[in-house]
């Protein structure tokens, strides 16, 4: 039984979520496995098929407004930091509240797949890089975000990275918009003309850091609107682009998830 997650039982959502160690290498270890959804219909799944990523990469601080009202600067570079992996879950599953936070807060972002490894790229490469697009909510818990010196408890819980349909990446990223809706009422909208860094920029900063693997996950950033959460809520976050030269929409990314005590 896994003590954490709805049900009790990790094979509910995922075959062999890990290996045994017989079957991984010499040491034992295992990165990124492939993970197929097993009793969650298709619309309620993360990414098709899904992978879990090797990492979680997120940006803070990359809009202007958001920055502002939590009080804080602007960054002069990326500010980065990580989820764990086991944070994330998919639409339709319970973000669940853990009892030692009272404040914990919505953040929908857009978020990159990466499809080719990148280590100290250009803005071009990186770009040429993507893979596909998904919304995602960086569930964070902001009052032990405050009160720590790093971010990983306030960022880390289970449950806090839920994760949406990825889509084909437009050309045209600029067009991209996430919006977050809570209860059905609009709460964010941010546009990635108004990054303060841009998605390529971002990419190619993370890979002189560290190498970005392809399935890795990187969270952009979240505008300005962000809320508290409590139970009973249902969060929604989407990503669209602009509709194409036709005028046809293209294609969104949409994750939807109820709120419980933990």
């Amino acid at each position: 039984m896994h003590p954490c997650l709805p049900g009790g039982d990790l094979s509910v959502y995922w075959h062999q979520p890990y290996p045994n160690r017989a079957d991984s290498d010499p040491n034992g270890i295992r990165i990124a496995p492939t993970l197929t959804p097993m009793s969650l219909p298709m619309s309620l799944t993360p990414m098709s098929p899904m992978t879990r990523p090797a990492k979680i990469v997120c940006v803070g601080r990359n809009y202007v407004d958001h920055a502002k009202e939590l009080g804080n600067e602007m960054p002069s570079e990326p500010l980065l930091f990580l989820k764990p992996t086991s944070s994330i879950i998919a639409a339709g599953q319970p973000i669940r509240l853990p009892a030692v936070s009272k404040r914990v807060e919505f953040e929908g972002e857009i978020g990159v797949v990466i499809g080719n490894p990148l280590c100290d790229a250009s803005e071009e490469e990186a770009k040429a890089a993507i893979r596909g697009v998904v919304a995602a909510n960086d569930v964070t818990a902001r009052d032990l975000q405050k009160s720590d010196s790093q971010w990983t408890r306030g960022k880390g819980f289970d449950t806090f990275c839920p994760v949406g349909n990825e889509i084909p990446a437009p050309a045209g990223l600029q067009g991209l918009t996430v919006v977050t809706r809570v209860n059905g009422e609009e709460r964010q909208r941010g546009r990635v003309a108004e990054m303060a860094f841009s998605i390529p920029m971002i990419l190619a900063y993370i890979s002189r850091v560290m190498t970005l693997e392809p399935g890795d996950l990187v969270l952009t950033g979240t505008p300005a609107g962000v809320g508290k959460l409590v139970a009973g809520d249902e969060v929604e976050v989407e990503v669209t682009g602009s509709p194409d030269v036709q005028g046809s929409p293209t294609a969104s990314s949409r994750v939807r998830n109820p709120v419980q005590d933990r």
